[in-house]
């Protein structure tokens, strides 16, 4: 799956689920949880600290999520922040176990997550890019996507198409450049 295909994805759980479809936490559950308990343990420093906080982040989700706003930041980048707060909060609080790092060095931790402005900036040339692939024509366009998105190399696209190989290859040739063209406009 492309990272962008799990983008939306994971974009779509988060609006059904501010809408109320319990089932949607499990799918964001299933798509976010190993990376936010990697933030939580990171902070933390306990196991049984940082599945405490996971469990905490959740619930947060399921009451807060109408606050997340598709527009201001991906939708992994906007849980990371609340996992890395909550994880945070839990250290503020005094309680947590041994092992942990001091609440002075959590701010230090680096999050390995884009910022939001290059979020912003990555999905508004992934949107420019679509835009532009969306003026080749079809058959331009299905091979430059299945080629680049999917792996697929010209052999493969020319067998599925049942062309001749040189003939794939001058397709996605010319919708490169034709991409190319409208990119720099």
């Amino acid at each position: 799956m492309s990272q962008n295909t799990a983008r939306e994805q994971l974009r779509n759980a988060l609006i059904r689920l501010a809408a109320g479809e319990r089932s949607a936490l499990e799918e964001v559950y299933r798509s976010t949880s190993a990376k936010l308990f990697g933030i939580c343990l990171r902070i933390l420093g306990d196991r049984g600290e940082a599945e405490d906080a996971l469990q905490d982040i959740y619930l947060t989700l399921w009451k807060r999520v109408g606050s997340y706003d598709p527009d201001r930041a991906s939708p992994i980048s906007w849980l990371a922040v609340l996992a890395r707060n909550r994880a945070i909060d839990r250290l503020r609080s005094g309680k947590v176990r041994q092992g942990a790092v001091p609440v002075e060095a959590a701010g230090e931790l680096t999050d390995t997550a884009p910022l939001t402005d290059e979020v912003l900036e990555m999905e508004q040339r992934d949107a420019r890019i679509h835009h532009c692939l969306g003026t080749l024509e079809e058959r331009q366009q299905d091979a430059i996507r299945t080629a680049f998105f999917d792996g697929m190399t010209y052999a493969e696209l020319a067998q599925q198409q049942d062309v001749p190989l040189g003939t794939m290859k001058s397709w996605v040739r010319r919708g490169l450049i034709k991409l190319k063209k409208c990119l720099e406009q």
